[in-house]
């Protein structure tokens, strides 16, 4: 455990890890507002992983999508822009996104998220089967796209 700190609240935050494939119950939210790494893969299964994300103010998560998988996000503290469609080039759907709401990405949908505020969105990612290797830790979105360009 460490403290986490800013000015609307102090609390401890877990450790932050993949701690699948076995049983845990954790604090989302404190473990959410804790993770300060683009993506962290938090507990991975076998069918289903759960990451933590932290994308900064004026960055996003990058246009993409998932053929076998659908998607699950929680904002839990910023706020953005919801992009999505059935074409890259075609992203109809626009919505935007603030503490605690919830976005359900159907498999090949196109998305992306872009952080429109001053501070990072936090959120946690729920994919359907796993996206990400166990234990994937990601600091920033530069060393993500490296590594999945690697993958």
């Amino acid at each position: 455990m460490y403290m986490f700190q800013d000015p609307r609240r102090t609390y401890d935050c877990p450790v932050i890890k993949d701690f699948g494939p076995n049983p845990f119950v954790v604090n989302i939210e404190k473990a959410t507002l804790c993770n300060n790494n683009f993506r962290t893969a938090f507990w991975t299964g076998k069918y289903m992983q759960l990451t933590l994300m932290s994308i900064p103010a004026g960055e996003s998560i990058g246009l993409e999508k998932h053929d076998d998988l659908d998607q699950f996000l929680r904002i839990e503290e910023g706020q953005g822009l919801v992009q999505m469609g059935e074409r890259r080039d075609n992203l109809y759907y626009k919505q935007p996104v603030y503490d605690n709401y919830a976005v359900f990405i159907p498999a090949g949908t196109w998305h992306n998220l872009i952080n429109t505020g001053e501070t990072p969105i936090r959120l946690y990612s729920i994919y359907a089967p796993p996206q990400h290797p166990w234990g994937t830790i990601h600091q920033t979105k530069a060393i993500a796209e490296q590594s999945e360009a690697q993958h």
